[in-house]
């Protein structure tokens, strides 16, 4: 069964090492498994049953959104994140099926991820395809109609794919919230300060501060090339396999190297790739190692000095397989602040379409260099709104901020 729920996408290795880690379930008739509104934390594949899928609406009404056979599964979006369930599943038979907790799945990313990387690419292809056939299916539709009420046909085509795309959007934007940090770590002598807004309702832009041990903390900030919910799923993955390798390693440049293969392993298309910048701070010496993965370059604000862009720079992760990442290092001094910033910060673009641009970033952080890195952060944003005048976004607006403020050991 697992073989007709995963097709070719897992060997016979795959799919025993699934196997091991099912737990097999049955249920009587009208027993719900997952319910609309609870926090999701397993994925199901059917064995023998039937089970119905059914929505809640706001205004009370219920909704069949669609029946499970054998062969399929339910609850995929649990092994990305733990958002509510947007829909109740119950059994219409008597069901028997396979069951994989995330906390299974996440244990098998940290030792298995080739496995778990390919689980993940045929629940996005599955995605994929799904979409492909809803989009079938209105089209067959839209046409019926067109020829009876051409014009009734028209409004509700336009209903149907506003509300599918606010659907998938909203959850992408609740699977990408939950993956940012909340509050960053206070790890003296460094203090951390950060924004993002998406140009829209989701967005492929990430960051990250991991404290690594007692002397070692990682800095990242990444930006997935795809949009909506396929992107929100390939930044879960990208967050997880930075943070999962960070711990294996103190080579920022291994570290990044091995998400690339885990991102090639994921999507062999190459049609996602990610650009990302990832560094170690070293704290009894202050010293900075990094790589920069076709990532912007960030600025250093040292007193006393102009301010200046971190040398180096690397193709893309997640594109070309024979990818070499070169490292570089750079000893930060007391009062120096280091400002990360994605392509939509200089892209970010007024009335009209006049991009703020590095040269007024470099400017506005120079003046405000005296300021925390929580202020400059502050600052640097309202310098932007301000040229932008509310202007639409075209690209996501990310800032991460590191300031060397304490004592140094």
């Amino acid at each position: 069964m697992l073989r007709r729920a995963f097709g070719d996408a897992l060997d016979e290795t795959a799919l025993a090492a699934l196997r091991e880690a099912a737990t097999i379930k049955s249920y009587a008739p009208g027993k719900i498994i997952l319910r609309q509104g609870q926090i999701g934390n397993a994925l199901y594949v059917i064995i023998d049953g039937r089970v119905e899928v059914k929505q809640s609406l706001d205004d009370g009404q219920e909704i069949i959104l669609d029946t499970i056979q054998p062969g399929q599964y339910i609850g995929e979006l649990a092994l990305i994140d733990q958002s509510p369930r947007m829909a109740t599943c119950r059994t219409l038979t008597k069901v028997t099926a396979l069951r994989f907790d995330k906390s299974v799945f996440d244990r098998m990313m940290h030792e298995n991820p080739a496995v778990a990387g390919l689980v993940l690419q045929h629940v996005i292809q599955n995605m994929r395809s799904q979409d492909q056939l809803i989009i079938q299916e209105l089209r067959q539709t839209n046409e019926a109609l067109r020829r009876a009420y051409a014009e009734l046909q028209e409004a509700q085509a336009s209903l149907v794919e506003k509300e599918r795309l606010e659907h998938e959007l909203a959850l992408a934007a609740e699977a990408q919230k939950s993956l940012l940090p909340g509050d960053l770590p206070d790890l003296p002598p460094f203090r951390f300060a950060a924004y993002q807004r998406p140009a829209h309702q989701v967005g492929g832009d990430f960051y990250d501060v991991i404290d690594l041990d007692e002397d070692h903390v990682g800095i990242l900030l990444a930006d997935v090339s795809d949009k909506g919910l396929h992107a929100a799923l390939i930044m879960g993955v990208a967050r997880t396999l930075f943070r999962t390798e960070a711990r294996r390693s103190l080579s920022p440049a291994a570290v990044a190297l091995a998400v690339h293969k885990g991102l090639l392993e994921l999507d062999r298309t190459q049609e996602t790739f990610l650009t990302a910048f990832y560094g170690i701070l070293h704290r009894p010496s202050c010293r900075l190692t990094y790589v920069r993965a076709a990532q912007e370059k960030p600025l250093l604000l040292r007193s006393g000095e102009p301010i200046t862009a971190l040398e180096g720079g690397d193709r893309f992760l997640g594109m070309i397989e024979d990818l070499s990442l070169n490292e570089y290092q750079i000893s930060l001094q007391q009062g120096d602040k280091l400002i990360l910033f994605s392509d939509g910060v200089p892209d970010a673009a007024n009335k009209d379409l006049e991009s703020y641009g590095y040269g007024r970033l470099a400017e506005s952080g120079e003046r405000q260099q005296h300021l925390s890195a929580a202020e400059l952060v502050k600052v640097l944003v309202d310098d932007i709104d301000r040229w932008t005048m509310a202007a639409e976004a075209f690209d996501d607006l990310t800032l991460l901020a590191v300031e060397l403020s304490g004592n140094i050991k």
